[in-house]
Parts: C-alpha cells; structure tokens; sequence
C-alpha cells in the first residue's frame, strides 16, 4: 500500500534523494575508510569496523563497512590465485618471451604436451544453491564433498598442428623410469618422428627433466622447447584439457568409477576435438603473456601469428 500511494501521490517509487536518516560518517571519513581499505585488501568488514572503531571512536558496524566501501567502488571479489615468483622467474619469464616473440611459421611445429586429471567429483566453488531462509539444512540444498582425495583419471596427451597423440591414461604416480617407458617409447617419439622438423614441448615437472629422461632425448635426437621455470600456463593444450573438463561435466551420462570416466573421456576426444584444436587455438593468434620484471610488475601481451 505504502509503495502504491508513493505512486499515487508522487508517481515514483523509490525513495527521495535525502530522505532518511544521516549518515554517520562524512565524505572526509569516506575517503579515510577507502585508504584503509586499499592499504589492507584482504582485511574483512569487521576487521575495518574494528580499526575504524580504535581510529576515530565511533561505532560502525560492518554492514555500514560494505555499504561505504561499495559506494566508492570498493566490492568484495574472490582474488586472483598464483604460485609465488622470485626476481629470476620474472626475468627468465621475460627473457624466453623476448626471445620466442618473434616466431611465426614457427609455431606451427610445435608439439604442445601435458598431463591433467579429471576427477570422478568436481565443482570449481562457484556452485549456488536457490533456497529461502531457514532451509540452509535441506538435504536437497546440501553438496556432499569427500575429505579424501576424490577419484578419477589421469591423462597426458600432446597436440600439434595438424594432429593429435592419442590420450594416455596414467594410473599411480608418474616418475622419470614411467614416462620413458610409458609415454615417451610407445606414443611421443612415434608421434615426434611422424611430424618433420617437431620441437617437443613439456613443463619443468620433475620426471619430466631427470636425467635418465634428458639422456633418452638425447638418444632419440628429440628437440625441446626451452620453458622457463614456475612458467604460467601458456600452452594451448591447457584449453583443450578445459574443453574435455566441460564436456565431462555436461555429459548427461552417469559415472561411477575411474574406469567409466576413462571410457567416457576417450569417447569425447574424437575428430570434432581435433577441429576445435585447430579452429579455436591455431586459426586465431596464440596470445603469449609476459610479466614485466619492472617495480610496477605490470603485464603485456604479445601476439604470435601462426
């Protein structure tokens, strides 16, 4: 009634600007609250309303925290995560991308490869659950998580330009005497020495660069791509173990085991991935990404054409 005689009588429904009652700090304590703030990104509404409280006196509680703060442009975000990176990384970072930046035709002999697992559980923590108050504890508004180690399957694959390597599943551990025998001797030489002029890309894992695996490419005269060290994912086939990850997830078919997992992604990694890899990732430019090694630490991207 009150909103349809606001109507009536004013023909608005929202509130007059000014109406109410005055707030409690000022755009002077605004401003102080935003420097506080920024200089602790991390600190909760709480924390702030008790550092404003200890500043200033005044009683603030942390709804009035959140409120000022988003009215400044100040919103709570999740953050971004990321392996922590000493001086050399950065420098070695910069000095591989300076050096690779160039490239063009290049590229196109690269062959990318890793390893990824796919679980038989997954959610990425940004699962919502529409329920009204007081239903926090129905069994339908309840996600069940395993506090072991969730099953599932791990893979490694390789992808060029032209082709891909059939998925291997890995089942324990990978160790330096594994991958000779199981993935390098029966699937990555054979696919290396069917492609003229290949340049092998793999991460730093460790039994990827132990000695007994950097004797076998010597052996088999395998070339390498240098990747620096705490590099960040820029090979492209992190994108199609996305795009594998996502079909999983949709796949209306029920999983049970590891084994059906496995049978379900080889049935998903079929000619119609093979047109997605070189559609989506090698028809457009292969986007490199280079942190500067300035104070400012910014980030700059350098296009790579295929």
């Amino acid at each position: 009634m009150r909103v349809w005689k606001q109507w009536t009588d004013e023909c608005r429904t929202t509130r007059k600007s000014g109406s109410g009652p005055r707030n409690v700090t000022s755009a002077r304590d605004d401003r102080h609250l935003v420097r506080m703030a920024r200089t602790d990104r991390t600190a909760s509404s709480r924390q702030l309303a008790a550092l404003w409280s200890i500043a200033t006196g005044v009683s603030l509680c942390a709804s009035s925290i959140r409120r000022r703060l988003l009215q400044c442009g100040l919103r709570a975000r999740t953050p971004l995560y990321r392996i922590p990176l000493t001086h050399d990384h950065r420098r070695l970072r910069l000095q591989w991308a300076n050096q690779h930046r160039d490239w063009r035709a290049d590229w196109q002999h690269v062959v990318f490869s890793d390893e990824s697992r796919f679980n038989l559980w997954y959610h990425d923590g940004r699962i919502r659950v529409r329920r009204y108050a007081g239903e926090r504890h129905l069994p339908e508004c309840i996600i069940e998580r395993h506090s072991g180690r969730t099953p599932g399957v791990m893979v490694w694959g390789a992808i060029a330009y032209h082709r891909r390597s059939q998925l291997l599943r890995i089942v324990g551990n990978l160790n330096s005497n594994r991958y000779i025998r199981e993935v390098l001797q029966p699937e990555a030489v054979p696919f290396l020495q069917s492609l003229p002029g290949a340049v092998f890309q793999q991460d730093n894992a460790r039994p990827h660069t132990a000695r007994i695996v950097k004797s076998f490419f010597a052996a088999q005269q395998v070339q390498l791509l240098p990747w620096p060290a705490c590099s960040p994912d820029m090979s492209p086939i992190e994108h199609v173990w996305d795009v594998i990850g996502r079909r999983l997830a949709r796949d209306p078919r029920p999983v049970a085991s590891a084994d059906e997992l496995w049978h379900l992604s080889e049935l998903l990694t079929g000619s119609e991935l093979e047109a997605h890899i070189k559609s989506s990732l090698y028809s457009s430019a292969y986007k490199l990404e280079i942190e500067e090694t300035q104070k400012d630490c910014g980030t700059q991207f350098y296009r790579i054409d295929f």
